[in-house]
């Protein structure tokens, strides 16, 4: 049954990706009056079809994917004389036909985005804070000399940052060195320079840090130990063995540390201080074993509804940076400072997408949004055979003012085919192992 909701939230996932992208190239020739011939939902035989017009609309065996077949675009014989034909366009209209692709894509994100704006908009708190809250010993924030209390003035070029901007700089900077100005409690200040290390599990830079928050109780697991010592969703965590708990990964630190040695917490209720002896239990939490006592922790975020401007306005400044973010994971990539093991392939989707179809349409909709945008920058990359190949292709023809041979064209794609292929099969395997126990 778990398979079957998988793929079917996958489905829906990626049939409105490949509706509206496949929509952006179809809409674009149909402008330029560019005969198309069919547009197909999915790739392989047809499951069924119907006519309309000129064009055959069609639904194929493999739903994973989708095309728009333009009359004159593998240059045939019987259609090079045909006005309506694709490569009898204007450089620049086989231009912009191809960018409609994933122009749309990025649309369809910053729409989305902003619909979730209109109703739920996560208003900057302290959980953004650029306070550490958390420093572990071991990590490369730790043996920098950074302490709990800590604020991050600056890293890199951004001034007076968010935690969010942060991480971001973070996660994308394996093996980077950055600059941070960091301000003491007494006020002084240091220029610190850090270089993330590469978590080889997420494929993502690590210092070992994390800001400063609340630690509020969202949910908790019956017949452990929490519920059986009364403690319930809304509590909030502030002490644990007489220690102040200022982030989840704290309260996870001192836990791993007691052993399951009973473990003294403090919680506030309704603006009273209450304490409790907790023992912690050994149990396996996302495949690894730990010490817990049964509740699922989360950081308070108050959430507003923002006018349609002003939402919009954030949906681009959200999806900007989003995209800034693949891109640093992209050059990481490149560069061989980060882990390809960071991409995820159609498994990996198929449960995310399960997953944030369960927590309800805002966490399924904010995920439809950031696979547009994946799928936007994955398709404008320089890669024959993708919506990018063939923008450097035109690009490079305009500046040569005339046309590629044919069978230079042809070895290009096979090329890029192939090349496709190999990441096809990369990301299928990154997924196996990841799901796979051990």
């Amino acid at each position: 049954m778990g398979i079957l909701e998988n793929i079917w939230w996958l489905l829906v996932l990626i049939g409105v990706m490949i509706l509206i992208h496949e929509l952006g190239h179809f809409w674009a020739a149909r402008f330029f009056d560019v005969h198309v011939e069919a547009f197909s939902f999915g790739f392989g035989p047809k499951l069924f079809y119907f006519k309309r017009g000129e064009t055959e609309y069609r639904f194929s065996l493999i739903l994973f994917g989708g095309y728009v077949k333009m009359a004159g675009e593998q240059g045939s014989e019987e259609t090079v004389n045909d006005p309506r034909s694709f490569l009898a366009k204007p450089r620049w209209q086989r231009l912009i036909i191809a960018f409609a692709g994933p122009f749309m894509n990025i649309v369809l994100a910053v729409v989305l985005v902003t619909g979730l704006f209109t109703t739920r908009f996560p208003k900057i708190s302290v959980t953004h804070s650029p306070t550490v809250g958390f420093v572990n010993p071991e990590g490369v924030a730790g043996k920098s000399g950074i302490r709990e209390g800590d604020r991050v003035l600056a890293v890199e070029e951004i001034n007076n940052p968010t935690w969010e901007d942060i991480a971001l700089k973070e996660m994308a900077g394996a093996n980077r060195e950055m600059g941070f100005l960091i301000e003491r409690a007494d006020k002084s200040q240091d220029h610190i320079r850090m270089k993330p290390v590469l978590d080889e599990k997420n494929g993502v830079g690590v210092l070992g840090w994390s800001e400063q928050m609340q630690v509020l109780i969202a949910r908790v697991t019956p017949g452990m130990v929490a519920e059986k010592l009364g403690l319930k969703p809304g509590d909030v965590l502030v002490e644990a063995n007489g220690s102040a708990i200022r982030s989840i990964p704290k309260l996870h630190e001192v836990m791993k540390q007691s052993e399951g040695r009973p473990v003294d917490l403090t919680y506030m209720r309704a603006g009273e201080r209450h304490r409790v002896s907790a023992t912690p239990e050994f149990k396996p939490i996302d495949g690894q074993n730990r010490w817990v006592i049964g509740v699922q922790l989360e950081s308070p975020v108050t959430y507003v509804a923002l006018p349609l401007p002003q939402a919009l306005q954030e949906s681009i400044k959200a999806n900007t940076r989003n995209a800034g973010l693949i891109f640093g994971f992209l050059k990481g990539i490149v560069e061989r400072r980060m882990s390809p093991k960071s991409l995820e392939g159609p498994i990996r989707i198929a449960q995310i997408s399960t997953e944030a179809a369960r927590e309800g349409p805002s966490s399924f909709i904010g995920l439809m949004a950031m696979v547009s945008l994946n799928l936007a920058i994955f398709n404008l990359l320089p890669i024959p055979i993708l919506d990018g190949g063939v923008i450097l292709l035109l690009l490079i023809e305009m500046l040569m003012r005339r046309d590629l041979s044919l069978p230079v064209k042809e070895a290009v794609f096979k090329a890029g085919f192939v090349f496709l292929m190999m990441v096809v099969v990369f990301v299928l395997y990154n997924d196996i192992t990841k799901v796979l126990p051990g």
